[in-house]
């Protein structure tokens, strides 16, 4: 049996995790937890348990993350609608 991506063009799912803080009522510096996340994903034991598990850090700034968010919602909105699935 093919593979999705071999009968579907140009196909590609990817499973991507993010941190994010409401505004209010405290807002969080998005600089200084950025920096921590940042910090925190370049250390070597937590980069071999997330390789373990399959996965990759990808650190980026708050712009870029709102960048893929952006991306990833409009890709999969088109998907949704193509599909004409409805929320039961």
């Amino acid at each position: 049996m093919p593979t999705i991506g071999e009968t579907v063009p140009g196909y590609e799912a990817n499973i991507w995790y993010g941190i994010a803080a409401p505004r209010a009522p405290r807002p969080i510096s998005s600089t200084k937890l950025n920096r921590a996340v940042t910090t925190a994903l370049a250390d070597p034991k937590l980069k071999a348990r997330l390789a373990g598990l399959g996965g990759e850090a990808m650190p980026m700034s708050p712009a870029e993350f709102g960048k893929l968010v952006a991306e990833e919602t409009e890709k999969w909105a088109k998907v949704v609608k193509f599909s004409g699935a409805k929320p039961d």
